[in-house]
């Protein structure tokens, strides 16, 4: 049968059981989504929220299509077909909390795959990055955005891990319209979060099963979901590109690395945190970690099974008043790089890659030129409940960060002064955008030692995007200056992301806009080629350290530019940070 879902919609009748058709005076249109509904949403407290239902009786128009578990029934807006809410995987609740992820049940009538479904249990109060009232520990669903006029051959598919340290996100914000409007299936996944996703502790990890990294579990459900369905939503599922922004990029790189992910995907993108000194905990450590929840849940310090019935009965509530509410900072939660467990992930990151023990896919990777401004305004800005203390650092505040985070035995005597040295106060308009220059060049370098090594193996693609006025998503903060901040780049491929319900959503200009045209152009390249050059985009040169050859693209408007090796590096005094932290 051909796999256009518009088959479904033309003959539903020959395909769908009379039961839950409609008489034909009650049929009318699906009403379309407006933009708003996919506002963004980084965080969500938990509450009781229901499934996405499965109903009978619909209009015939709404388009249908056929999965391994059963039929789905999405809406059209703008030539773009969206699925929402589609489950990959039983609810992990229950005695399945805490396990691998199971096969969901099938569904014997037509289910509604029109509306977001519960996002992940998570820490809910982070300032802007606040979020909904419908988390929920039965989350594993996710979303297809696939065009609705379809060319013979099958689509590119472009699975989108999102950000938030692995403690939060969701995929609602997180519109694929316009990814797909350039030919691409796309899928946003939700997947266990923070205590929930990433637990370790003898009592569980002895079971038998594959422990720890429950999140990470969760994604390679969701790409062995797509390698089973994707093409009835005219996917290819011989060319899907894996990307993730923050912690989902380095998710990305777990999953280049994991043995469990092998033939899973076949191109990666990292946008930002694709560091090199990125090492992921061992399991003696998060074991530990685990073992003080428990006793800190009232389960006390036992390692057998009555311990783990026991957190396994404890409320959601409870675990998520553990994982922190007020900051990100719970003593409980695993925050970055995944648990060293010998299945999932088998060693260190960079051991493997180092090794050779990685898949080698072609590989997009890069960082916002201000990355750390992001952060410097939460923690200036939304650490305070107060207004009055919401100012920008001052010089005082920015030096004494310095000497506090770079003080020995870590580093050497000197390391501190040094900083001071290369970034002066006077070398820009305020504290605050020095020491984001300064945190940002560190973070930034770190991400360029890994491209330098992974590009001695695979063909990588290096960008940095440097728009400095890119809208924020932040509400106003005076005398704070944001630039080309982390996060900043997510807009220009989903379309008026902004973050949670407390973040401002502010359109692209012209300029804006048609430098999004050339990302969403590179992305939609590289998806089905492995190279993101093609039509639509500003070359780009594949990474390399040959002296005068271009290995960077800038992005930024009127125009993108390419810098070699050497002068980026440069630019971003990589000499003295890379003799902080040894090359790989």
């Amino acid at each position: 049968m051909p796999h256009s879902i518009s088959i479904y919609a033309a003959s539903a009748r020959a395909h769908i059981p009379n039961q839950i058709t409609e008489p034909a005076k009650n049929r009318r249109a699906m009403p379309q989504r407006s933009a708003a509904f996919t506002a963004a949403l980084l965080l969500g407290m938990l509450s009781a929220f229901k499934p996405a239902p499965i109903l009978a009786a619909q209009p015939l128009r709404a388009p249908i299509v056929r999965t391994d578990k059963g039929l789905l029934r999405g809406s059209v807006s703008n030539g773009i077909t969206r699925y929402l809410g589609v489950p990959y995987a039983a609810a992990p609740i229950g005695d399945l909390r805490w396990r691998p992820p199971e096969a969901h049940a099938p569904w014997p009538q037509v289910r509604n795959a029109t509306a977001f479904a519960p996002i992940c249990a998570q820490t809910t109060t982070l300032g802007v990055f606040s979020g909904p009232r419908n988390a929920n520990e039965d989350c594993l669903y996710l979303n297809v955005f696939t065009p609705t006029a379809r060319p013979p051959a099958r689509l590119p598919v472009i699975v989108y891990l999102h950000g938030g340290g692995n403690f939060t996100g969701e995929t609602p914000s997180y519109d694929g319209s316009k990814l797909a409007a350039r030919g691409n299936v796309v899928v946003t996944v939700e997947y266990r979060l923070n205590l929930m996703g990433f637990l370790a502790h003898p009592a569980l990890d002895q079971e038998g099963h594959s422990f720890g990294n429950y999140g990470i579990l969760d994604q390679q459900a969701a790409l062995r979901w797509i390698q089973s369905n994707i093409a009835h939503f005219g996917g290819d599922k011989r060319n899907v590109t894996l990307a993730g922004q923050s912690s989902g990029a380095i998710d990305v790189l777990l999953h280049m690395v994991s043995p469990t992910s092998a033939g899973l995907f076949h191109r990666a993108i990292c946008q930002s945190s694709c560091y090199a000194n990125f090492p992921a905990i061992t399991q003696d450590a998060a074991e530990a970690i685990g073992v003080a929840f428990a006793q800190a849940a009232g389960c006390g310090s036992g390692r057998g099974s009555e311990t783990a019935r026991c957190l396994r009965e404890l409320p959601a509530t409870k675990i998520e008043e553990l994982a922190g509410t007020a900051s990100a900072q719970s003593k409980f939660v695993i925050i970055g790089a995944g648990i060293v467990d010998g299945q999932t992930l088998p060693d260190q990151p960079l051991t493997l890659f180092k090794t050779g023990r990685f898949r080698h896919v072609p590989l997009m990777t890069g960082a916002t030129m201000d990355e750390q401004g992001f952060f410097l305004a939460i923690t200036q800005y939304w650490s305070h409940s107060d207004n009055a203390k919401r100012i920008p650092p001052t010089a005082d505040q920015y030096e004494r960060y310095v000497r506090s985070s770079y003080a020995p035995p870590k580093y050497p005597e000197s390391t501190a002064s040094d900083i001071l040295s290369l970034y002066p106060l006077s070398s820009l308009e305020s504290p605050a955008q020095t020491w984001s220059r300064a945190a940002s060049d560190a973070k930034i370098c770190d991400i360029r030692r890994l491209s330098t090594l992974l590009a001695q193996q695979i063909p990588v693609y290096a960008y940095e995007f440097s728009d400095r006025r890119a809208p924020s998503i932040f509400p106003d903060m005076p005398g704070l200056t944001l630039g080309a901040y982390h996060t900043a780049d997510i807009q220009y491929l989903f379309p008026l992301w902004h973050g949670g319900p407390d973040g401002v959503s502010r359109p692209l200009n012209s300029q804006q806009s048609r430098l999004s045209d050339e990302i969403v152009a590179a992305w939609s390249n590289f998806a089905r080629t492995g190279n993101p050059n093609g039509a639509g985009n500003a070359p780009w040169p594949r990474h390399t350290e040959k002296a005068g050859s271009d290995a960077w693209l800038i992005q930024d408007h009127p125009a993108s530019s390419r810098l070699t090796d050497h002068q980026y590096a440069m630019r971003r005094h990589c000499d003295f940070w890379d003799s902080l932290t040894p090359s790989p």
